[in-house]
């Protein structure tokens, strides 16, 4: 017979763990709405600056911009690689990593910047070099400006060859999946719509058309990076909203079984209990 003292005890503690997920799960799903919100209002902003570079850039020799050029192919490739700061969130960075250590275990002259103490982690035991770590900058994209600044010095001095940001991409509440971006050197597209065209071709750009593009892009790269951070919150909240969810109902279903133990058990003690003083009573007959 099961200690009925100890079933008891463990369903309490089962109803405990259930609140607490139950709570967690709820603040997980505000936070992915504010942050599916914040992607989505940048959203506007990021098309026109795409449309503008891609352009601009068609207008200019390209080789004398180094951010449009091919980089030096002998140097470093660096990787940005976002994870999280905070764990119970399901495998989410588990097939984040699995997806960068596939892409990337061929490749040689590998560097990393860390966004989030998860990926600093695994850098480390893969005794991979890490440049910087940006994980205690709160928000993530308070560091966008910092990191952006030291690719561009780096791309420029022709350390690297290519930069690239591995993160997970939002593609639903209930997926996400691990994407690599490359971010420089910077792709134009081999085409641009008559819309973009139309678009500014009502503008007089001053000075001219290459400072106006080497202030651009920058900026550029900064969207670039945001947008990845922002998906990667997003991707974030969700998969730590699904987790708590599927502990709330793995506590639940606990719940459920310990009690009909409990109650299997409390009805084998009345039914000895009984059986006692029967036979007590006819003892005593």
């Amino acid at each position: 017979m099961a200690n009925i003292k100890t079933v008891k005890r463990r369903i309490k503690s089962a109803q405990n763990i259930s609140q607490i997920t139950k709570a967690m799960e709820m603040v997980a799903a505000a936070k992915m709405k504010k942050a599916q919100d914040t992607a989505l209002r940048g959203k506007p902003y990021a098309d026109k600056i795409n449309s503008a570079v891609n352009v601009l850039a068609r207008k200019v020799d390209r080789r004398k911009h180094v951010l449009l050029g091919q980089g030096n192919q002998n140097g470093t490739k660096l990787v940005i690689l976002i994870s999280t700061n905070k764990g119970l969130c399901g495998g989410l960075n588990t097939n984040l990593f699995r997806f960068c250590f596939n892409l990337l275990k061929d490749v040689k002259n590998l560097e990393f910047v860390t966004i989030g103490k998860k990926g600093e982690n695994f850098v480390i035991r893969w005794h991979k070099s890490l440049v910087a770590d940006f994980s205690q900058n709160l928000p993530f994209t308070a560091s966008v400006p910092a990191i952006i600044q030291m690719i561009v010095d780096g791309f420029g001095q022709f350390r690297f060859r290519e930069v690239s940001v591995i993160f997970n991409s939002f593609i639903s509440a209930l997926k996400q999946q691990p994407l690599e971006r490359r971010i420089l050197p910077i792709g134009i597209a081999d085409v641009t719509t008559p819309q973009e065209e139309a678009s500014f071709a009502e503008f007089l750009l001053e000075p001219n058309i290459t400072e106006v593009l080497n202030s651009l892009l920058p900026h550029y790269l900064e969207n670039q990076l945001r947008t990845a951070i922002l998906e990667a919150s997003a991707s974030e909240h969700s998969a730590r909203m699904i987790a708590m969810k599927n502990a709330t109902d793995a506590a639940f279903d606990l719940i459920s079984e310990l009690t009909l133990v409990y109650n299997k058990a409390r009805q084998e003690k009345i039914t000895y209990e009984i059986a006692d003083m029967v036979t007590a009573r006819l003892l005593v007959k």
